[in-house]
């Protein structure tokens, strides 16, 4: 086999270490990729930001497309099986830490997690891998949920909700794809009249796609008496992010909620294994990633301020909303785009809770600190 010329997002991280065997790997800034650079590319890895399609790729070598998502809603599958390209996404990579980002959320807005423990629910929308990943750690941590997936059907849902049902929660947490087709759209999922019905006591999360909500529609609803607490990770037209709806919203952050070093390595690795595949290859093996420090706790902490202190042992969701918030209110449009994007390339090393290692000398802590996915370490 010849060495492949292989061109990716600069934010995809250690593709020279699961990539290099295979060729030469060249990066380059996603959202501005344009079909001129694929002039000698034999495989392109993506990110969300650039558009694949035939108006990129018509005149190109490239014979491999990866993303390292799991949404493929920016890819243009059918036209890349109608020209016999190889195609892989990265479902289910980032997972984790946007189940880690909604949890964060919850134990961050008001007294959400308080409620949520005395008996309230979240109710979930898409039930994919984050969606039933989400519902299966709130199950270990005793809080209920109930769960929509049209696309699904019900069978396949541990407990199925109506829409009504879903937005009677205390929380509702948006994970579906973007879909466009009828008879279940997911884009404007939630309209006026549905919004109408969330009031000051819940909690509106969407860590999904950004057109699941109208900018104007939300904000209307957010100005209005009774407003529910909102918490975005998406925007409609991002990297362009309203300053009036940023201002409305409880917490608003640069669509990273799936940005963890664990999810970003674990979805470059799935492109590695999937590309070595397409060229009946063996799986070269992983690269190395050091282990995080371990996490101590407080002794004292117990009840829901243990779940909160686990909740943001590894992500501060304050100081992504600062940032953005800097970034964006008063500045032009373009400076601010132009902003949004640079905090999603110079993101800071985040890890994942599940999996770390986390000290303690209290019993009484350890049935959560294992809920939590992490790694009891007695001290």
């Amino acid at each position: 086999m010849s060495a492949l010329r292989i061109l990716a997002d600069g934010n995809i991280p250690a593709v020279a270490e699961y990539f290099a065997h295979l060729g030469s790997v060249l990066t380059t800034e996603g959202r501005t990729l344009s079909a001129a650079e694929l002039a000698e590319v034999d495989v392109l890895l993506v990110r969300s930001v650039t558009r694949v399609d035939e108006a990129l790729l018509r005149d190109s070598p490239v014979r491999f497309v990866g993303t390292a998502t799991a949404g493929v809603d920016h890819i243009d599958i059918a036209w890349l099986e109608g020209r016999g390209i190889g195609f892989a996404a990265a479902p289910g990579a980032n997972a984790n830490s946007v189940v880690e980002y909604v949890l964060a959320a919850i134990a961050a807005v008001d007294d959400s997690l308080e409620r949520l423990l005395a008996g309230g629910r979240v109710g979930i929308v898409g039930y994919g891998h984050v969606g039933s990943l989400l519902a299966r750690r709130l199950r270990t941590l005793g809080i209920a949920s109930l769960h929509r997936d049209p696309w699904l059907g019900p069978a396949s849902l541990a407990a199925p909700a109506s829409l009504d049902e879903i937005l009677a929660c205390e929380v509702i947490s948006l994970h579906p794809s973007l879909i466009t087709d009828q008879p279940w759209p997911s884009r404007h999922l939630l309209g006026p009249e549905a919004l109408a019905t969330l009031g000051r006591q819940q909690l509106l999360i969407n860590a999904s796609r950004g057109p699941v909500l109208a900018n104007d529609v939300l904000l209307a609803r957010l100005r209005q008496p009774n407003p529910p607490r909102c918490v975005l990770d998406v925007w409609e037209f991002e990297p362009a992010v309203p300053p009036p709806l940023l201002q409305s919203v409880q917490y608003g952050t640069p669509h990273i909620a799936g940005y963890s070093h664990d999810a970003k390595l674990a979805a470059t690795r799935m492109l590695a294994q999937a590309l070595e595949g397409y060229l009946g290859l063996a799986a070269a093996g992983v690269a190395q990633v050091a282990q995080a420090p371990a996490l101590e706790l407080p002794p004292a902490l117990t009840g829901v301020d243990l779940l909160r202190q686990l909740c943001t042992l590894r992500y501060d969701l304050a100081a992504d909303d600062r940032r953005l918030r800097e970034a964006v209110l008063g500045a032009p449009e373009p400076e601010a785009r132009v902003a949004f994007d640079q905090l999603r390339r110079e993101y800071p090393l985040r890890r994942e809770l599940t999996g770390s290692r986390v000290r303690v000398i209290n019993r009484e802590q350890v049935p959560l600190v294992e809920a939590m996915g992490a790694v009891v370490e007695w001290v």
